[in-house]
């Protein structure tokens, strides 16, 4: 295939990509990517039993999932970047070959990072950067500007530090995003909206707290309404799962947003995730309680 009509394809595929994981709340379904149809062809975006997709149109690699317990060792290094391991055989051909092609070529690719059974984030534009024959690894950055580097084993302490907040702005908090999204339903947890480009992974503790891990026990499903009052403390969740609504807000007059939106959530429960090991920790949310009692219940 002619690299223009290619880079053109990739563009379209990920447009779309971008729009099924806002429609669903962060994330695509196994099945939508394997369905996925162009111009009336079909073109699976990911691979019916292998964690990398080369359609044989292609010169390079569209996409590849990764997967925290898969058969490759495919890690996250500690400069922000991701180790993606050779694919069995020859090192030169086949599946090896067209990821190489994208190192040389510039080509994006999505990764797709697998958090549940059918369940995969995604996260592009990636580009293959390095290649490590000696380890049979290739090396996955976040940032095009990585492809101009040379040998990203020899970063400079501010590239690094760049590439790790890259990381934390696109591995992390979308996984964290998508985990809260599956654990709640895809619903609002205090008034049960289900339009996914409507709702926020909520943190209970901030991310720039000790406590503040990207973990399920930590967020909560909220629609951008209650997240927005949660952050600016006009909503607090006691560690009982109750809902709270700051007093002034409780006295205030004013339209039905207000009255139905917010003061009638007060006391009512929040909606728990089914499984008992993704509910909120009790002892964030007595922590982010604590914050929320001494700014708005006085």
């Amino acid at each position: 295939m002619d690299s223009h009509l290619e880079a053109a394809l990739r563009r379209r595929i990920m447009d779309w990509v971008g729009e099924r994981a806002e429609a669903n709340g962060g994330f695509v379904h196994r099945s939508e990517l394997l369905e996925f149809r162009i111009d009336g062809a079909k073109l699976p975006i990911i691979d019916y039993s292998r964690g990398i997709r080369n359609p044989s149109s292609f010169e390079s690699t569209l996409s590849i999932v990764s997967t925290a317990n898969g058969p490759y060792d495919d890690t996250e290094s500690e400069d922000g970047l991701l180790h993606y391991a050779y694919r069995k055989g020859d090192p030169w051909s086949g599946d090896n070959r067209k990821l190489r092609n994208a190192m040389t070529t510039g080509m994006p690719l999505v990764l797709f990072r697998k958090e549940a059974k059918n369940i995969l984030t995604p996260v592009f534009p990636v580009y293959v950067v390095d290649d490590y024959p000696e380890e049979r690894m290739f090396v996955i950055a976040l940032d095009e500007s990585f492809t101009f580097m040379g040998d990203v084993r020899e970063m400079e302490p501010a590239r690094r530090q760049y590439a790790l907040r890259l990381a934390k702005q696109r591995l992390h908090q979308p996984a964290f995003r998508t985990r809260v999204m599956v654990a709640y339903e895809t619903r609002c947890a205090v008034c049960q909206l289900r339009h996914g480009s409507l709702l926020d992974a909520a943190h209970i503790v901030p991310d720039w707290h000790e406590l503040g891990s990207p973990a399920v026990t930590n967020g909560v499903a909220l629609c951008k309404i209650h997240h927005a009052a949660y952050d600016q403390d006009m909503l607090g969740v006691t560690p009982d799962y109750e809902i709270r609504i700051a007093l002034d807000l409780l006295n205030e007059i004013d339209g039905p947003m207000l009255k139905h939106g917010l003061q009638e959530m007060h006391g009512r429960s929040i909606n728990l995730p089914v499984r008992s090991a993704d509910r909120p920790s009790r002892e964030h949310l007595a922590w982010r309680y604590d914050e929320f009692s001494r700014k708005s219940l006085r």
